[in-house]
């Protein structure tokens, strides 16, 4: 989740169709979390196959990613890795948040309040091992590139973008821009009109681009100064000072100060080390030795994973798989992958 940077960070909306011969990679947990939150009935149930397993996650990727491919976007997926002890706190109030919501869907559900509990459902959404293996084989089978990360997936994808393997990081947060990532975008796998919980309304949400330079600049401050202001605010591995957002932590940042500085004016001590979390965003644990290759979908492969194994509608599957495909071997996007964008 990371810091929000909504209120200080520019950002341009684009269209998907812009993105057309762009290489990205995709922070793959983030949006698999999004699908397993979004794709649900209408009382929070996720859909499952006949087994109960949960499916929503398979079934998110495969048409929305070959949507993508559609477009003409080459997308990689990342994966991550073991987590920074210093994330240790995090994940376990994340997990507590996540029990805390299955409690009020199930109560929601008692009462036969449908609205509170698909509200609820989206934040009971949980990832386990089995789920992410899934993942992985359903994307090899499209001929979707899987990366996995020694540590945060963010950090590796906006490692492949600052090398120039990939154009851009894809994710809804913006710690891509701590860990160096020149270009981020949010919502590719969300746009589109979305119900806003407990009303009868929909909100449009739009495809965003970010660009890192011009954040600095605009700001007047380095990359390390945009890390001090996330720590100032609060990461996945600090706290953060009370009542201190981005707008006041850029203000003390652009005054000349450090983190140490602030936290230490106010009086109060952070409960890690500043430094290391410091380490983490620019100095993070990556794979450098990363080859990206784009393959074939194995059609026939992904009717006996996802029909056979996974309970989906065959005659689907078999259509959006050919079209795959066809688009992954088409000889005109073949050639010009010489001239597409890292």
């Amino acid at each position: 989740m990371g810091v929000d940077f909504s209120d200080i960070v520019e950002k341009q909306k684009i269209e998907l169709e812009y993105l057309s011969g762009r290489r990205i990679a995709f922070d793959a947990f983030n949006n698999i979390y999004q699908f397993l939150s979004i794709i649900r009935q209408p009382d929070g149930t996720p859909l499952m196959d006949s087994s109960g397993k949960v499916t929503s996650h398979l079934s998110g990727l495969f048409y929305r990613t070959i949507k993508l491919v559609e477009i003409g976007i080459k997308p990689v997926f990342v994966f991550d890795g073991k987590s920074p002890e210093l994330k240790t706190k995090t994940k376990q109030q994340r997990r507590e948040v996540r029990e805390n919501s299955k409690k009020k869907w199930d109560d929601a559900l008692l009462r036969g309040d449908m609205a509170d509990a698909r509200k609820y459902a989206m934040g009971s959404s949980s990832l386990d091992s089995q789920m992410i293996e899934d993942s992985k084989r359903l994307l090899s089978l499209m001929g979707i590139p899987v990366v996995q990360a020694p540590s945060e997936g963010e950090s590796q994808a906006a490692y492949l973008a600052g090398t120039g393997k990939v154009w851009a990081v894809g994710s809804q947060d913006f710690d891509s821009l701590l860990f160096g990532a020149p270009v981020l975008l949010r919502n590719v796998t969300i746009t589109g009109r979305r119900k806003i919980p407990n009303k009868s309304i929909y909100k449009e949400i739009s495809l965003e681009l970010i660009e890192l330079s011009k954040v600095l600049s605009s700001l007047e401050i380095s990359r390390g100064q945009l890390v001090d202001i996330a720590i100032l605010a609060g990461t996945d591995f600090n706290k953060g000072l009370p009542k201190v957002g981005p707008k006041t932590a850029l203000k003390e940042i652009r005054a000349g100060k450090t983190a140490e500085q602030v936290f230490s004016e106010r009086g109060v001590e952070c409960e890690v080390g500043i430094s290391d979390v410091r380490e983490i965003f620019l100095n993070p644990e990556i794979n450098e030795d990363v080859s990206l290759e784009w393959g074939q979908a194995d059609v026939e492969g992904l009717v006996e994973f996802l029909c056979m194994e996974k309970d989906f509608s065959r005659e689907r599957v078999e259509k959006a798989g050919g079209n795959l495909r066809l688009k992954m071997s088409d000889k005109t996007e073949q050639s010009r992958l010489t001239t597409w964008f890292g």
